[in-house]
């Protein structure tokens, strides 16, 4: 049974919620926009209507949030009254403890997402570490793991590129994932290596081997999101799809190959961006889907050179190292652990099949962002 303490904690952190949020000047800019909307021309400009569309679903998710809170918040209240009246039990009243703690947790961590990139879509790569076919078989299952969490949070995953294993798993995949908002903000936490420590099935005396993946994940841009590409630094070429079979496969040059000589702003060292795609077997539109591929790379460099700026400005805070080890899974042991936050589990096969919200809830309260406005 929940105390009278536990009860003043979710009603001061639903204030708190209202006031941070500022869900009165949110209603109103909720009616403005709206009202936008049901302009005569509104329709006309496609393009413009479906960015307003978007805006006005976006405040709204926000007023919404906050009245469901609010809602069960007062519920709680009510329970916790009846039950002294005997006129409820105590399983309800932590039941609706538990429904109304998950409302306000959810809030509160969207809250933490200000970024300008943080409600985009995102481009997750995993990369198989040296090992051969075990860090191979450890970047397919990292592969299904994010599948699993993308899925159970409605959002839909597009394979754009995949090279398979020599023997089992693969040597590296590109998955898009889009539907739904703030994928990029609660994957951008995945960043880095991922360890994995068990027994290999594939070594014959049984011995525990350590298998390393790397994953990258950066949001999708779109047309609302300006980037400059240099055409003189790009290139293209195209190959032949394989596939499990069809008329096409093997005869039309449908996959594409971008290349883009990339130049450091500070340093001046130029690298190459290797971006292939064989999403379709329409050329044109494996082009256009590279390009904004490519996009979405240039744009997280400079994204990345921005907070690499701003965490030396603010040397009071824990530095975040991109690409460096994160997280290790421990089979053996049942356990997993990130070592940025020192949160674990362990619930390895939970994790696995893609529940991994309890790692990016810990993430995002060691490293808030700031608003991301300039």
């Amino acid at each position: 049974m929940i105390t009278a303490d536990q009860l003043k904690d979710i009603e001061e952190r639903t204030e708190a919620l209202f006031k941070y949020l500022d869900i009165d000047k949110k209603k109103i800019e909720l009616e403005e926009e709206t009202l936008r909307t049901q302009a005569p021309d509104f329709w006309e400009d496609p393009q413009r209507a479906q960015e307003q569309m978007k805006k006005v679903k976006g405040i709204e998710r926000w007023v919404k949030g906050y009245k469901e809170v609010r809602m069960l918040a007062d519920e709680l209240k009510l329970a916790f009254d009846f039950y002294h009246e005997d006129m409820v039990t105590e399983e309800e009243v932590d039941a609706d403890y538990a429904k109304v703690l998950t409302a306000i947790e959810d809030l509160e961590l969207k809250n933490m997402l200000r970024q300008k990139e943080d409600p985009m879509d995102c481009v997750m790569k995993i990369n198989s570490g040296a090992g051969g076919t075990e860090s191979q078989d450890w970047a397919q299952m990292l592969q299904r793991m994010y599948q699993r969490w993308a899925e159970a949070h409605g959002y839909k995953v597009t394979i754009s590129d995949l090279q398979e294993g020599d023997e089992a798993g693969i040597k590296s995949v590109t998955m898009e994932i889009e539907g739904s908002e703030y994928a990029y903000g609660y994957l951008k936490s995945e960043n880095g290596v991922h360890r994995l420590v068990r027994v290999s099935p594939y070594n014959a005396q049984g011995k525990r081997m350590t298998s390393f993946a790397s994953v990258f994940v950066t949001p999708l841009v779109d047309d609302t999101i300006d980037v400059y590409v240099d055409p003189a630094r790009l290139s293209w070429d195209t190959f032949r799809s394989g596939g499990a079979g069809g008329q096409n496969v093997n005869k039309v040059e449908s996959g594409v190959r971008l290349r883009y000589m990339y130049q450091d702003p500070d340093t001046g060292e130029e690298e190459e961006i290797l971006i292939a795609n064989t999403e379709t077997r329409d050329q044109p539109k494996n082009k256009a889907k590279a390009m904004l591929l490519l996009k979405s790379q240039l744009y997280e460099r400079a994204m990345k050179k921005r907070m690499e700026a701003q965490a030396k400005i603010e040397a009071g805070k824990k530095k975040i190292e991109w690409g460096s080890q994160i997280r290790s899974y421990v089979f053996d042991d049942k356990r997993v652990k990130d070592h940025r936050t020192n949160y674990q589990t362990s619930d390895v096969d939970g994790v696995m099949n893609g529940k991994i919200d309890g790692f990016i809830k810990a993430y995002l309260m060691e490293f808030p962002t700031e608003d991301g406005e300039e």
